[in-house]
């Protein structure tokens, strides 16, 4: 690293900076932090190390309470943790290498989650919160029979909380290193180091009660400073406020619809998000049906009222409030910075092998003044602190709890298990830490884990409301995908080059060919095993008709037509208050409006439905379900 060579005059210099606020020589470019700074930085940290304290001997007093925060967790506190573990250093650096590439429009990658955001909240929240389980590993044998099903969940255990997981966690730890290096002048290794022991103490002293209200603290800290570099970034004379970045970016740029006339570019970022990527991806925190910390957060919710709300809450603040003061500082970026080398010019200390376009975020920091350039630091630490402990988190439980206390050493203490989940999030952060140095752009990351997750995700929507799905077609996607996946890749080694849509595609169609070839060639789960699920999860619609008519049992409550009523109107809310926020932004006032209704109508909607589905599916706890 350029920081790890640096001579002695010049380390001394970067230490001064980093910890005295002072001053470098003219000639470099690394981003001052005065005595006020600092202050607020450590005063920051300081507050969010007290839940951490408060709740550690709660915590420590079983694997419930480590895990799940004893199932009592209230709908806003899950709602704001949910919004901020996916409100992380490298969520601002995808946003703008996005912007950059192909323009606003490229965010449509992302936005189209939302479809499955709302069917995860209408569809899906209650049911987690009914499956009484710990973790959503568990639900395979609450769903499935037999040794495949003990197979899925073992598997799973391994491959997503320590393979997928620690891919997350690099990804999250590789911007959080350019921006400390950029900001800050610090290496990868000193970066890492640094905030390793800081994560490492935060997740294995608090569990999750402590990680629910870190995370609600450090939202709040994290979206003030990304306000804060939105308008500083506007007040360059580059850029010229609102009115001078509506007029000076092209139109195609500013555009909330990619170009039609380039029908490739529109295929990608819109028509293949939108018709196949939200169902058919599996991507944490917009895993379709639910999955990863999101059921992580609704099986702790007390109730299912909670888990639903909690679950609307997380999809508003995260697609309609958070998106906008990034693309303000990566539009602003693109006047400030129009290429890569202006980057490397204003920052030569920068390590050149990590310059790219997600690097134009924290280069656009530059500009923040005293004070505000603390509240920033501070809020890029509690967006990275608030992500990588809840996947710390999320992924022990996962092994601890689905893989060693299931197979390797059943029937021990909650105070053993707990010690072994402290122990595990030590080992996790460092693997993490070393996969970072294969990562190479937020970007690539992000494109990573969509495709190694794609072709699954037909399946986790299915298999709540369709009984004939066994262990068997989990294990087909699974291992389908997977090879897919490996096959395209070395295709591209190979320097074939294969459009990413194409890949997905590709994936999705011979996974979902073969998981549902291989589930009508083998047999369905144990009937008991799934007269026991219905019974508990009571799942709406025609798909379990055989099973319920055969046990004698009730038909649910819940209601299909008002569960897709609740889609379409929180895909009105939420996209209605997005983009009247940017024709607002842009200056397009009638647009802006017509948005605005958009919105209201659909909040209004919301009014009216919601009671509809507390009457028709009432809040109870799993304890109270008769066994079958």
């Amino acid at each position: 690293m350029v920081a790890d060579r640096a001579g002695p005059g010049r380390r001394s210099c970067i230490v001064c900076s980093l910890f005295f606020g002072g001053r470098l020589s003219a000639g470099e470019s690394i981003m001052q932090l005065h005595p006020i700074d600092w202050i607020i930085v450590v005063v920051s940290v300081t507050i969010c190390f007290l839940p951490a304290l408060l709740f550690a001997r709660r915590a420590g007093s079983s694997t419930v309470e480590y895990f799940t925060s004893g199932r009592a967790a209230p709908w806003w506190l899950i709602g704001l943790s949910m919004v901020a573990t996916t409100f992380s250093t490298d969520t601002p650096n995808l946003v703008t290498n996005l912007v950059r590439e192909n323009g606003v429009a490229n965010n449509w990658q992302w936005w189209a989650f939302l479809l499955t955001g709302v069917t995860t909240v209408f569809f899906y929240a209650r049911l987690w919160r009914r499956s009484g389980v710990m973790t959503d590993l568990e639900f395979y044998e609450l769903r499935y029979s037999g040794r495949p099903a003990r197979f899925v969940r073992g598997f799973r255990a391994i491959y997503l909380g320590l393979f997928f997981n620690c891919v997350i966690m690099a990804s999250v730890n590789l911007a959080a290193c350019k921006i400390a290096n950029i900001m800050l002048g610090l290496s990868m290794t000193k970066a890492l180091v640094i905030c390793g022991l800081i994560n490492v103490f935060f997740a294995a002293t608090s569990g999750l009660w402590g990680v629910l209200v870190i995370d609600m603290i450090q939202f709040g800290i994290a979206l003030s400073g990304s306000f804060a570099a939105a308008w500083f970034a506007l007040q360059q004379p580059q850029v010229g406020g609102l009115a001078g970045l509506a007029s000076r970016l092209d139109p195609k740029t500013l555009a909330l619809l990619p170009d039609f006339g380039n029908w490739e570019l529109t295929l990608s970022i819109l028509i293949i998000p939108l018709a196949v990527q939200w169902w058919s991806a599996w991507y944490p925190g917009s895993e379709p049906g639910g999955g990863s910390y999101v059921a992580q957060r609704m099986l702790a919710a007390r109730s299912e009222r909670d888990a639903l709300g909690g679950t609307l809450l997380f999809n508003v603040a995260h697609y309609a409030l958070r998106p906008w003061p990034w693309i303000i500082v990566a539009l602003s970026s693109m006047l400030v910075y129009p290429t890569l080398d202006h980057i490397r010019e204003a920052f030569p200390h920068v390590d050149p092998r990590m310059i790219g376009h997600d690097m134009a975020y924290p280069a656009m920091l530059r500009f923040l003044p005293v004070g505000f350039m603390g509240l920033m630091v501070a809020g890029l630490l509690a967006a990275y602190v608030s992500t990588i402990i809840t996947h710390l988190n999320w992924g022990t439980s996962y092994i601890v709890h689905d893989c060693y206390q299931r197979f390797i050493r059943p029937g021990r203490s909650p105070r053993h298990y707990v010690m072994v989940g402290r122990l595990v999030t030590g080992l996790l952060m460092v693997a993490a830490s070393l996969l970072t140095y294969k990562l190479e752009t937020a970007r690539a990351s992000f494109a990573l884990l969509i495709q190694i997750g794609a072709g699954t995700g037909l399946i986790y929507l299915l298999r709540w409301f369709w009984w004939r799905i066994n262990a068997w077609s989990e294990i087909a996607a699974m291992a389908s995908s997977f090879i897919v996946s490996a096959a395209l890749f070395i295709a591209d080694q190979n320097q074939v080059k294969i459009p990413g849509h194409v890949g997905l595609l590709l994936t999705v169609g011979i996974s979902t060919a073969a998981w549902l070839t291989v589930t009508f060639l083998t047999p369905p789960v144990d009937r008991a095993v799934l007269e026991r699920f219905y019974d508990q999860i009571r799942p709406a619609g025609p798909g379990w008709a055989a099973v319920r008519d055969a046990a004698g049992l009730p038909a649910s409550s819940d209601s299909v037509s008002d569960a897709l009523i609740g889609c379409l109107l929180g895909c009105g809310l939420v996209y209605g208050a997005l983009f009247g926020t940017g024709s607002l932004l842009y200056g397009r006032a009638t647009i802006g409006l017509v948005w605005a209704v958009v919105f209201l109508c659909s909040a209004a909607g919301l009014v009216w439905l919601l009671p509809r589905i507390w009457k028709s599916s009432p809040a109870r706890e799993p304890s109270q379900v008769r066994a079958r």
